[in-house]
């Protein structure tokens, strides 16, 4: 149950199901958001982490049927274990239905070579200003950053991504619990986060015309602190098919990537509910 000081958890647990609670809808229809599997996902194999010094560096979730508003089951499966490397894989099952999986990769941290790697510069907009935000009735905080610059507006996709000619950005917040009575960590956060990159990089001028069928994150570092930054950098698509990419960020700097592929949509099919404060 949520109090005054905890909004309501996307997830109640009950047994060995997770049940959505209303905040969980997406905006292509009574489903629970793609945006709510991948860390649903994330967490999961997360879980299969004993070893601290391991760390997740890859999640590549395929969203591969519609998740409707119902309980779900997780299963989990370690595919390798060595010294240095760790493979896992997660699946979430409805209606005894593998409905979306993930695979993920965890790395053992060592010493950094040196030496200087090519990378594109990117600047991030400012953190914003959450404090200017309602009260937490939201699923989580999107401002949207494009036209305006560096002011950004709060889950407005429509006024900066919409237009023509500018790159887009985009800062998110978890502002509720994935699960209830579970903390919420950074592996968790962005994954959480990923599924972001396929509205960001396929909005355009028409809104958003792609539903996204899967999205890869992959990290140098976990996130700090409570929000992470997405960076536009492409949209191909071709014959109802698209690729988009966005570098990943947090408050002190790049920390990865993202890339999510997406098939097109008829214009009315993107139907955000009111909860999710898109505009």
């Amino acid at each position: 149950m949520s109090t005054a000081d905890e909004p309501e958890a996307f997830f109640t647990v009950d047994g060995d199901r997770f049940v959505p609670g209303p905040m969980a809808q997406g905006p292509w229809g009574a489903t629970v958001s793609g945006h709510i599997v991948g860390g649903l996902l994330g967490w999961a194999i997360e879980r299969e982490q004993t070893d601290s010094q391991l760390q997740p560096t890859r999640l590549t979730v395929d969203l591969l049927r519609p998740t409707f508003m119902e309980p779900v089951q997780i299963r989990t499966t370690v595919r390798r274990e060595g010294k240095r490397i760790k493979v896992v894989d997660a699946e979430i099952l409805q209606r005894d239905d593998v409905v979306s999986r993930a695979s993920a990769v965890l790395l053992r941290r060592s010493e950094h070579p040196e030496g200087q790697v090519w990378s594109q510069p990117v600047t991030m907009p400012p953190l914003p200003d959450d404090s200017v935000a309602p009260a937490p009735t939201m699923p989580f905080l999107l401002w949207a950053y494009g036209s305006t610059g560096a002011v950004g507006t709060l889950g407005g996709t429509s006024v900066e991504w919409e237009q023509e000619g500018f790159q887009k950005f985009a800062w998110v917040r978890e502002i509720r619990p994935l699960i209830a009575d579970v903390e919420m960590t950074p592996f968790t956060r962005v994954a959480l986060a990923g599924d972001v990159t396929s509205a960001l990089t396929h909005w355009g001028t028409g809104g958003l015309r792609y539903i996204n069928a899967d999205f890869t994150i992959s990290l140098s570092r976990l996130p700090i602190g409570d929000h992470i930054g997405l960076a536009a950098h492409a949209h191909h698509g071709d014959a109802g098919i698209a690729s988009g990419a966005a570098t990943l960020f947090d408050e002190h700097g790049p920390i990865g990537s993202s890339i999510a592929v997406a098939l097109g949509q008829p214009a009315d099919a993107f139907r955000p509910p009111p909860h999710i404060g898109l505009n």
